[in-house]
């Protein structure tokens, strides 16, 4: 295997993960077999228990780790489900050689970060790697060189090259090169700077690659190169764009995937980018265009919904529309929910956890319901959905989820029974790929091109479930349970895995989180089918404001 690591300087934040991904998907494009690894080097084991609006979504895998957002746009841009292990962390590390030293591993030992956390941290990255069955490894090593708590994950990268060899090993650096307003120009200071504070760790960069608001002129990459002593075709410029799938066009045109095949002594391939330039199209010049609200209670983090930002994207590219997202902080919802949805054509209402907002979230599903607007629930979003047809259509006042009312007098949802096992709070979840049963006949059926019925896989993260209890009383009332998972003892036809309206253009919710498996070459089905369905529901509405008015002659 060859391994390709990205560090960053400067500041944080810079889009490492976009700069690893581009890469990746630059070398897939070339037909290479690639996977990539995120470093973390907090003491957190998993970013399972982080706050939202501090460190964005929480990724999930198929293996069932929670994860850096990052590794969600590993998934995207290389179109593949990234292996157990490709997020690791410095508690990861540590937790490891502790639990060897107290299994006498290390007898006679004085253990020490190098060389056992270290080797730990090349074992992990390699194993990675081995279980992807990649030739080329992308390692991002996360925050910023000159942070106290990455000097570890240095070390070790910095070994592999005495490890590998230099034909097998590239390490490529982010930085930032800001503009200065006062003085009309670009300054590359800080790039020397951070530069020149990777190598005193041992490392020297094959590639710099510098963040910038605009395309970096020829005599800025030129002086760049020369205090760096980086040859002035190994400097690219990653200059802001409208979106990030335009960032590998950018970067191939610049000539990063040829450099990268001189360093690594591979063979020159053209790579096929047209899933890349399909894309950037409709994104440039769609011919249609929807509004979706989007009721959640993160709205100032965008971050914290990425996955399912990028889903409602792909959709978009599916159906050759732009999606805009109107956001609604759900707290504002529950006085007056018809004055945030004016004017949108369709709403959804995505996961989370806590009580606040959730009166707001359910006016929003009981709108959608009512209004016949097309509405898409995600995991909390189908909960609140069982919840306010409970309450609103069965009857049942006052019904609610253990998770915000203990002593609701209708638990329509409940805590799952494995979870009454659970002991702390890190990795207990339902997490990862779990089977769902289509029911045939059924819309969930239809838009994952089964009408007969069948079994698929999504990416699950809850605690809490539709209790079958009230299940027959929902169905009675005309609410479709449209998947379940199959084989759940104790819950009757199985644990609900998607519910559905008949008598509704587009009412359909999930307990899993599609939004996971999303790509840019191959949509969401449920999300694509939501955006066809707002679509039409913008496209209906034009059409009834334009059709001439009717002279009716009485007698």
């Amino acid at each position: 295997m060859k391994y390709i690591f990205v560090t960053g300087g400067v500041v944080s934040s810079l889009g490492k993960g976009v700069a690893t991904a581009s890469l990746g998907a630059l070398l897939r494009a070339r037909g290479y077999k690639v996977t990539a690894v995120k470093v973390d080097p907090y003491i957190n084991i998993d970013a399972g228990t982080m706050r939202p609006y501090e460190h964005g979504e929480v990724f999930v895998t198929a293996s069932g780790a929670e994860t850096d957002l990052d590794l969600g746009n590993y998934e995207r841009f290389l179109d593949l489900d990234v292996p157990e292990g490709s997020n690791l962390t410095t508690g990861q590390a540590y937790q490891e050689v502790i639990r060897r030293e107290r299994a006498g591993d290390y007898l006679s030992q004085t253990v020490q970060v190098i060389p056992h956390v270290t080797d730990e941290i090349k074992r992990r990255i390699r194993t990675a790697g081995e279980k992807a069955g990649a030739e080329i490894v992308l390692v991002e090593v996360g925050g910023t060189v000159g942070d106290m708590e990455s000097l570890p994950f240095l070390e070790a990268i910095r070994q592999f090259r005495f490890d590998e060899g230099e034909e097998n090993t590239l390490y490529l650096h982010l930085t930032l090169v800001p503009y200065l307003g006062t003085s009309n120009e670009f300054k590359t200071k800080p790039t020397q700077h951070s530069v020149a504070a990777l190598r005193s760790y041992g490392i020297s960069p094959d590639i710099v690659m510098v963040r910038s608001k605009e395309k970096l002129p020829e005599e800025i990459t030129k002086k760049i190169a020369l205090f760096t002593s980086v040859r002035a075709n190994r400097v690219f410029s990653s200059y802001d764009v409208s979106h990030v799938y335009e960032v590998p066009l950018a970067l191939e045109e610049q000539g990063l995937g040829k450099a990268v095949e001189t360093l690594l002594s591979l063979e020159p391939i053209l790579p096929n980018l047209s899933v890349w330039q399909k894309a950037i199209r409709v994104m440039r010049q769609p011919s249609h265009e929807v509004t979706i609200a989007l009721a959640g209670k993160y709205t100032a983090m965008p971050d914290a919904y990425l996955s399912l930002l990028e889903a409602l994207t792909h959709a978009g590219i599916a159906n050759d529309a732009r999606v805009n997202i109107h956001w609604v902080n759900a707290e504002e919802l529950e006085s007056d929910p018809a004055a945030h949805f004016e004017g949108v054509d369709g709403i959804l209402v995505p996961g989370g956890f806590g009580i606040r907002g959730i009166e707001g979230k359910i006016r929003a599903a009981q709108f959608a319901r009512e209004s016949k607007v097309p509405y898409l629930g995600i995991c909390l979003g189908m909960q609140i959905a069982v919840i306010e047809y409970a309450r609103h259509v069965v009857g049942l006042e006052g019904a609610n989820s253990t998770e915000f009312d203990a002593y609701a007098p209708f638990k329509v949802i409940d805590l799952m029974p494995e979870q009454l096992e659970s002991e702390g709070m890190g990795g207990t979840m339902r997490l990862g790929d779990w089977p769902m049963k289509l029911k045939a006949g059924t819309r969930i059926a239809e838009l994952y091109s089964i009408p007969q019925g069948g079994v698929v896989n999504e990416r699950h993260r809850h605690r809490y479930e539709v209790n079958p209890q009230y299940v027959p009383q929902l169905e009675a009332a005309g609410l479709t349970v449209g998947s379940v998972t199959p084989g759940m003892a104790g819950r009757g036809a199985g644990l609900v895995e998607s519910i559905e309206l008949e008598d509704h253009p587009f009412f359909v919710a999930m307990q899993a989180h599609p939004e996971f498996k999303s790509r840019p070459m191959r949509p969401s089905p449920p999300f694509a089918a939501f955006i066809a369905a707002a679509l039409a529901n913008r496209l209906g509405k034009a059409q009834t404001q334009t059709q001439p008015e009717v002279q009716t002659q009485h007698a």
